[in-house]
């Protein structure tokens, strides 16, 4: 129930239709675009008091979790691609390219305050161990996460996990690359869901905040080879160059002479993933963080960054756009261009009435942006055609 009354919810913030009309062969107006304050705050170290403190001064200001979560269940969806393990620019994982065990310890600290029934952390890993012993190698400390009143679970989703079947969620304006996907039951079983992504860039769809973080809502043992697999550590290669599809029996995709070109393809799967799971609020680690790609294995190297900063939002364009912009890149630039090797899924969430990406129409809480803009200066190595 929780998840149904979740995607009602998402729709009627995202417009009246997610699908234009036609009237004599001219598009109607588009849909309006949604906005929702974005919260900027200044915190330049991971200590957990110091993130705690300005973590809490953000959501106060955009609008209070207990509103949002008290009496819920909550699953959060944290960025940890790649291997925990593997350390990069002479500093571990946590404060390069994943997020850092303080922002977790904070966010789940903030909504046992605010009264969730539930919290649940999960991840698509690309390993086969448990996955808490997976979470201490990377620096969570889980006897403080589940200290809490309010019960902690921790779940990999890049299969069944605890569940025993997958679910079937539908995109709710018929999809860009598939109309359906299959998905954990912990996507489906919660009644809030937050993306806890890290501010670094990504070098197919240009920057991966909290949008491009769902793209791991979709199970490897699924999407990462033609027969399902349990087992699988692969990546979601069909949604990247589309060589092999799903196993027969899931949705197949609707146009499979579509390009086969990541930068078309990640973007719109991005825009999906947002679809099958709609994201009540974005938080993000820019404290320290990386330019140049989204782990360690990007061709052409990462640089260090050390923004010194929090962002967090309950629209997830908005905030994505927002924190684009912190990145010194333009959010509506045009496809092919800016920090976009190929399109621009901002602009394409823009156009689905999901939230406005135009900074000037967003309202910044906190920080003032201009203040907090930290150019990453990094630019795609190559581009479309």
């Amino acid at each position: 129930m929780g998840s149904e009354r979740s995607r009602r919810e998402f729709l009627n913030l995202a417009g009246a239709s997610l699908l234009i009309p036609m009237l004599d062969g001219t598009l109607r107006a588009a849909p309006a675009r949604p906005t929702a304050p974005v919260g900027i705050g200044r915190c330049k170290s991971y200590d957990p008091a110091a993130v705690l403190r300005e973590l809490e001064s953000l959501m106060d200001k955009i609008g209070g979790l207990r509103p949002l979560v008290e009496g819920k269940t909550v699953a959060v969806k944290v960025n940890l691609v790649g291997d925990v393990r593997q350390d990069t620019l002479g500093k571990p994982a946590n404060r390069t390219y994943q997020v850092h065990p303080s922002m977790v310890l904070a966010t789940a600290a903030l909504l046992d305050r605010a009264g969730a029934r539930r919290i649940r952390f999960l991840e698509s890993t690309h390993q086969n161990q448990e996955f808490e012993p997976y979470l201490h190698a990377a620096g969570w400390d889980l006897n403080a996460l589940t200290a809490t009143k309010t019960p902690v679970e921790f779940e990999d989703t890049r299969n069944l996990g605890k569940g025993n079947k997958y679910h079937e969620v539908k995109v709710p304006w018929g999809g860009s690359l598939f109309p359906a996907y299959h998905v954990n039951h912990s996507y489906v079983d919660c009644d809030v869901y937050i993306s806890l992504a890290k501010l670094k860039n990504h070098a197919t769809a240009g920057v991966t905040l909290g949008m491009k973080n769902n793209f791991g809502v979709t199970p490897i043992a699924l999407y990462g080879q033609h027969e399902q697999n349990e087992r699988s550590t692969r990546s979601r290669a069909m949604f990247h160059d589309g060589r092999e599809r799903p196993a027969d029996g899931l949705p197949q995709e609707l146009a499979p002479d579509s390009p086969r070109r990541p930068t078309f393809r990640v973007p719109r799967h991005a825009v999906d993933s947002v679809g099958i799971r709609p994201i009540d609020l974005v938080i993000l680690d820019g404290i320290e963080s990386c330019s140049g790609g989204e782990g360690p294995w990007v061709p052409g190297g990462l640089k260090a960054q050390e923004p010194g900063l929090i962002i967090a939002g309950r629209n997830p364009v908005c905030t994505d756009a927002v924190a684009t912009s912190v990145m010194g890149y333009d959010p509506m630039a045009a496809s092919g261009t800016g920090p976009f090797p190929g399109d621009n899924h901002l602009a394409i969430a823009a156009e689905l009435g999901l939230g406005d990406h135009d900074p000037s129409r967003i309202e910044v809480v906190g920080l003032p942006l201009k203040e907090a803009r930290h150019p990453y200066g990094w630019q795609p190595l190559q581009r479309n055609d």
